[in-house]
């Protein structure tokens, strides 16, 4: 049996995004080199998927050359459009209300994709070819703009959820429902990015499992039904929450179970600090994270081939 890519992909961002509103720290960016060493002990390279505020950080920006120089990793574009040039209101608060991109005026989003692709490559001096979307929000338009902006993977693809419940610009209708969608990686139809079609734009979902079976979702969906509330089904994600190992490798097991051809994991730069975050608060959450990412990358070395994203798009290219 082919051994699937392992791709860890990093959204690189400010501190606390949680909670810090209106003023945006990037401190999380002194974490990053510990966290690139302990990849680079398991021959991992990293996409660290780079929003504004870490793309004007001088310290990131060293960092992530090094990275680059020495061909360690990959940088991506991650975009968070409230506070992502240019700027033009959307909603009474952008700040607390987070819109997403595919909720601006189509020639806002383009503006927004265009100058943060150009802010990268200037930055970075190297074409910038994978992606995310702030808040995991995608459609056809925004697929369609990764490719005119010379893009070849997106990210941001989370199968089986519904983010219609969760809203940016109040008088939306939420992000988008991803409960039809494929778990494995598939070239996009720009027409509907639910299905695989003949562009060239990568999709690599995120690698995650059903919390509960397929009977008991429905029955919790039944009862949500009359107590008048909405949920997207609860998944175990390959992604730390301080106290999840064992479910980050049971999501692992299930996709060598499928022969799936990849693994997605996923942190935000963030959580690799103190206090960066909601989850990991003090020194000793940070220390418990890296006894489990220990852990499970050593589980995971001879299961796996490690990838950027980058290197899965080449190698998917040629199946």
């Amino acid at each position: 049996m082919t051994k699937p890519a392992f791709l860890i992909t990093i959204d690189t961002e400010g501190d606390n995004i949680w909670q810090n509103h209106y003023r945006i720290s990037t401190k999380n960016t002194h974490f990053l080199p510990r966290f690139q060493a302990l990849c680079e002990r398991y021959d991992l390279k990293p996409v660290y998927l780079t929003n504004y505020e870490m793309a004007l950080d001088p310290a990131y920006i060293e960092f992530a050359r090094n990275v680059l120089s020495r061909r360690a990793g990959e940088i991506g574009m991650h975009l968070h459009p409230w506070n992502s040039p240019p700027l033009a209101p959307l909603t009474a608060d952008d700040g607390r209300y987070k819109p997403y991109l595919i909720e601006y005026p189509a020639d806002q989003a383009r503006a927004k994709v265009g100058h943060m692709t150009k802010l990268l490559e200037d930055t970075f001096q190297t074409k910038i070819l994978s992606h995310r979307a702030g808040r995991w929000a995608f459609n056809e338009y925004y697929a369609a703009l990764l490719l005119e902006y010379g893009y070849q993977v997106d990210c941001s693809v989370t199968p089986g959820i519904n983010w219609q419940f969760s809203p940016g610009n109040p008088h939306g209708f939420g992000g988008t429902d991803y409960r039809d969608f494929p778990t494995q990686a598939y070239f996009i139809d720009l027409e509907n990015i639910a299905k695989p079609g003949a562009s060239q734009l990568l999709e690599v979902p995120m690698s995650m499992q059903y919390k509960y079976s397929t009977l008991l979702n429905i029955l919790k969906k039944g009862f949500d039904r009359l107590r008048g509330k909405q949920r997207t089904p609860s998944m175990h994600w390959l992604r730390p929450s301080g106290n999840n190992l064992n479910q980050m490798k049971k999501v692992t097991e299930s996709a060598l179970a499928h022969s799936y051809d990849h693994l997605q994991f996923m942190l935000h730069s963030s959580e690799l600090m103190p206090g960066g975050s909601p989850i990991f608060k003090t020194d000793a959450d940070i220390e418990v994270l890296y006894r489990n990412l220990e852990t499970l990358f050593d589980w995971l070395r001879h299961r796996t081939v490690n990838m950027t994203l980058g290197e899965f798009y080449t190698k998917s290219q040629q199946k």
